[in-house]
């Protein structure tokens, strides 16, 4: 991880650097039911990180041939100067890079928490949808060589092969456009060859191809969805909109899609709940109008491009473009605050899944050929899920405890009790508890926690006390230190303090609190230096204290 200082804005892709600095493989904080930040980096290719002060890097050459992904960002750049020279800005910028080359650096989490209360949070990650957008445009344009005979058939359908690879470089290679240009062209290959439809078959080929490649990409998590997702279209899809007969062209494909949406929705459920806890209510009405809008931004934004020898027209257009993106904003934002949004909270673990997923197979099975034999079949496997399902929410229970966890720059005590109500006791005013709650959500959704009454001043009920930083609960003394404030101070009857808790912002030495505090056990928080760390963790051994190294220990749980 290189320190962004004023020289490291002056790098250039392909530059050489000569580098000193300790390499570190990835770890987890040790948070219960956190995401894996090990797994995910290790996906990622991703095995070892560093820190780089400043002055412990030089640039020593300049790679003169780049390689074709890095001449594919450089183009990516390239085309995001062209949006801001243009006046796309903020948000609108960051969505239309987002749709259009797959860079979602730039999405605020505002932008983010938007379209994913409205359930449209698989427009911004370009992938099937948009290749789809695309695929369909190139099939228009080239239908006339596309009707004739074999070998201009087999020339249209080289040219769109051609096309999609050339959007897949134009957006830097991003794993989910090669993923779904890769699925495309197969689907290509098989309408020329016999004059097949997308199929599990073409599905089922795709995903081996992309996992001989890499398979690392099975556990990522846009595979899952874009796999599922097609796959329950293919399956359901046809299903649902022969259910009723739609007249009228435009009825007909607007239930078509509505049918569609329902299908991938159900296909990606499991894995939505498993991933992010929520439920987006309004989907289908979300999908209805981010389909139109996404689709008219998409070839808006390719004649943007198209029209670059002519700046007037560019100009114009992109003044089009920058109101549809802003109406699509404020649409979602409106959506977002309907009544019921979305449901969040939810909790399922991996077994769950694999048990939606296989009920869902095995509805599938059943009303392919409704037999008793089948439907005893599918009832058990639902009966099973509910059981295993229950036993969960029995044994996934809080119990009275005291918890610290392994967060940096958010140094508090958590007291939990057995009904599900808690209290956060922060030894910092200002934490950050925005970070907190994205971190733990998983696990407090897990033990069906309410959210939890932070407690930052001092504070005093039949449960629980907070008086100048010392923390009483269920017959436990807690002490918050966080600066020096104790420093200078003496007392002839030192206090039984049961865990004191250090954080960033104690300069001192346990020594000067013993006469002040008779200290059981010292937990030192993961807001501190590992000089600090360490020093005040020779300083307990020196004094045959216990201690906790939270960055070590990972997240403490303290039955009471």
């Amino acid at each position: 991880m290189q320190r962004p200082d004023s020289v490291a804005t002056t790098l250039h892709r392909g530059d050489r650097l000569l580098l000193y600095s300790h390499l570190s493989p990835p770890a987890n904080n040790g948070n219960r039911d956190e995401f894996d930040n090990v797994h995910y980096l290790i996906c990622k290719g991703i095995s070892g990180s560093a820190y780089i002060a400043g002055g412990h890097w030089r640039v020593i050459g300049h790679e003169s041939s780049h390689t074709l992904r890095q001449q594919a960002l450089d183009l990516r750049d390239r085309i995001e100067r062209l949006y801001q020279r243009l006046g796309f800005r903020g948000d609108r910028l960051a969505v239309l890079s987002a749709l259009t080359l797959g860079d979602k650096e730039e999405l605020s989490h505002e932008i983010k928490e938007t379209y994913s209360i409205a359930g449209a949070s698989h427009i911004l990650a370009l992938s099937g949808l948009h290749i789809g957008f695309l695929y369909g445009l190139f099939l228009f344009l080239l239908r006339p060589l596309w009707k004739w005979k074999a070998p201009f058939k087999f020339v249209a359908g080289c040219f769109i092969i051609i096309l999609l690879w050339g959007f897949a470089f134009f957006t830097g290679f991003t794993p989910s456009v090669v993923r779904s240009v890769i699925m495309f062209s197969l689907l290509t290959i098989a309408r020329v060859l016999r004059n097949e439809q997308l199929s599990l078959n073409t599905l089922s080929a795709t995903a081996l191809l992309m996992l001989v490649c890499n398979p690392l990409w099975l556990f990522d998590v846009g595979f899952q969805l874009s796999f599922s997702a097609v796959a329950s279209i293919l399956l359901l899809q046809p299903r649902f909109y022969h259910l009723i007969t739609v007249k009228g062209r435009i009825f007909r494909s607007a239930w078509g899609l509505l049918t569609l949406t329902v299908a991938a929705q159900i296909g990606t459920l499991p894995l939505v709940l498993y991933y992010f806890s929520r439920f987006p209510v309004h989907f289908m009405l979300t999908n209805l109008w981010v389909t139109f809008m996404t689709s008219l931004i998409l070839y808006g934004a390719l004649l943007l491009l198209l029209l670059t020898p002519f700046p007037f027209l560019q100009f114009a257009l992109a003044k089009v473009v920058d109101l549809l993106i802003g109406v699509q904003n404020g649409l979602l934002a409106c959506i977002k605050e309907l009544p019921f949004a979305s449901v969040n909270d939810l909790f399922v673990d991996k077994w769950e899944v694999i048990l939606l997923y296989s009920v869902f197979l095995l509805l599938v099975w059943y009303f392919s050929r409704p037999v008793f034999r089948r439907a005893f079949i599918v009832l058990s496997s639902i009966l099973v899920l509910v059981s295993y399902h229950f036993m969960l929410s029995i044994y996934c229970k809080p119990c009275r405890s005291l918890a610290f966890y392994n967060l940096r720059d958010c140094p508090a005590v958590h007291c939990l009790t057995t009904t599900g109500q808690s209290w956060l006791v922060c030894a910092d005013t200002t934490p950050r508890l925005a970070h907190m709650q994205r971190t733990l959500s998983r696990y407090w959704n897990r033990i069906h926690l309410s959210a939890p009454q932070i407690i930052s001043r001092d504070y005093s009920s039949p449960m629980l006390s907070f008086h100048h930083h010392l923390l009483t609960y269920a017959g436990k003394t807690i002490c918050l230190l966080n600066d020096n404030s104790w420093e200078g101070k003496m007392s002839l009857h030192p206090l039984t303090v049961d865990y004191l808790y250090i954080s960033k912002g104690y300069k001192g030495y346990l020594s000067d609190l013993q006469s002040l505090f008779s200290i059981h056990t010292v937990i030192l928080d993961g807001s501190l230096s590992t000089y600090s760390a360490k020093r005040i963790g020779m300083e307990c051994l020196r004094l045959g204290i216990p201690y906790v190294v939270l960055t070590e220990h990972g997240a403490l749980s303290i039955p009471l």
